[in-house]
């Protein structure tokens, strides 16, 4: 049940469904919140004059609010909305503007340059992850030259374009989800590290201990590790000792893996209060890989299909992320991260001003509400003949009267679309 109070009325544990404005000319990451800061409470505050709470999500108003359910008069709506108008404008070139600062790694090729490449990348390095994950289950020693070589080649087309290959990461196989969750952490993990300034050395560094993060699951019995069922208790004390198994399988190969890397196995599935495995670390006794590695894993396994459970998609998985900061990840780094992604991640299924179904096909770094779009439904709801691409950076500008942009992110499997099918994910473009 939704319930419109003034913002100043708006206290924490309540739940912001709506705002007196449209999402994307706030500064909230997500469509929907449960406030928990005072960062948020001031943010509300200073933005809005009302919100809708969602009062079955979070807290009510208490009835004894001196300030209670209000309303506002015709004459001052009229000018509310005049003066909302303008503030729409200012927050919205505000939040949507150039980086104040240069990006360390401005784009060097376009995604269409680089998809042959990320395809060929990405299938290297899949043949090199399967090998070594046989390797490991046969007691042999992994073949660390090899991982290097092809984390090196993912670095180099991470920096050149990330979106080539996280796209290329929505092509998802539950019945090969131990190594191909593998290569995409590493993906997700050295795109990251680009987003945050990371040098080369650095990135490789970091995209070979994501690579091998999870070896020790090669000495877990497949019928625990991909059991549909829930687990029981011993079953799940099994489960959590491939994170030392697979710390020990790496530190065998110390001359050939930094234990940097190693820690990104070691910690990620630590959780920022205390309460993950396998140690029980905490906040800062967590290293910055191994903070990385958890926020990278743990999106990678929310939004893939298992056995027992259906993923999500990328845009409900990174607001359940962000309602998990402080308890499960460190807040400055998943907000970084969800910058990181986009607020449209690619493949996210978006409706347009016009009506018309989208699914986003590349992010835009420096105009992060200006996506590249493929439409796959005209506004009547009919399929595209042909997957028509429209670049939002091409636009005209905002609140013109012809303006193309997004109004709303879809649940997954709205009008039964799946992104995937859009996506240049099987040797052809678009």
């Amino acid at each position: 049940m939704k319930k419109r109070i003034p913002a100043s009325s708006v206290t924490k544990g309540m739940y912001v469904s709506e705002l007196d404005r449209p999402w994307l000319e706030s500064p909230f990451l997500f469509q929907g919140f449960k406030v928990s800061t005072d960062d948020e409470l001031e943010r509300l505050r200073a933005l809005c004059k009302y919100v809708y709470i969602d009062i079955e999500e979070g807290l009510d108003l208490q009835p004894s609010d001196p300030l209670g359910p209000w309303h506002i008069k015709p004459r001052e709506r009229i000018s509310e909305e005049a003066d909302e108008h303008a503030i729409m404008r200012e927050i919205h070139e505000e939040s949507d503007k150039l980086p104040s600062h240069p990006l360390k790694y401005p784009d060097r090729a376009t995604f269409e340059e680089e998809l042959d490449a990320a395809r060929e990348v990405e299938i290297k390095t899949k043949n090199v992850i399967y090998s070594i994950m046989e390797d490991v289950r046969l007691g042999k020693s992994i073949d660390t030259k090899g991982a290097k070589q092809v984390v090196h080649d993912v670095t180099e087309s991470i920096i050149r374009n990330p979106d080539a290959l996280i796209c290329l990461t929505q092509l998802k196989n539950k019945d090969e989800y131990t190594a191909l969750h593998s290569l995409r952490v590493c993906i997700l993990s050295l795109a990251f590290g680009r987003h945050l300034g990371f040098d080369k050395d650095l990135l490789n560094i970091l995209g070979l201990g994501a690579l091998l993060h999870d070896v020790g699951k090669m000495k877990i019995p497949n019928e625990v590790l991909n059991k549909p069922e829930g687990l029981t208790e011993e079953e799940f004390a099994i489960i959590k000792s491939h994170v030392p198994l697979g710390v020990e399988i790496l530190e065998q190969h110390k001359s050939g893996i930094p234990d940097v890397a190693i820690d990104v196995a070691r910690y990620h599935h630590e959780r920022f209060d205390g309460s993950g495995y396998a140690s029980g670390k905490k906040g800062p006794e967590i290293s910055q890989f191994g903070l990385i590695g958890s926020i990278t894993d743990c999106y990678d396994a929310i939004t893939s299909d298992r056995a027992y459970h259906e993923g999500m998609s990328s845009h409900d998985a990174l607001k359940r992320m962000y309602e998990w900061r402080f308890k499960d990840f460190e807040p400055k780094l998943i907000e970084q991260f969800i910058q990181c992604m986009g607020i449209y991640p690619i493949g996210s299924l978006v409706e347009m001003s016009t009506g018309a179904i989208g699914v986003v096909v590349t992010i835009n770094r420096a105009r992060r509400l200006r996506p590249k779009v493929v439409l796959v439904m005209t506004p009547e709801l009919k399929p595209y003949s042909t997957g028509t691409v429209i670049d939002l950076m091409n636009q005209p500008v905002e609140f013109s009267s012809n303006s193309l942009s997004i109004t709303k992110v879809l649940p997954s499997g709205t009008h039964n679309i799946n992104p995937s099918d859009y996506l240049p994910l099987h040797g052809h473009g678009f």
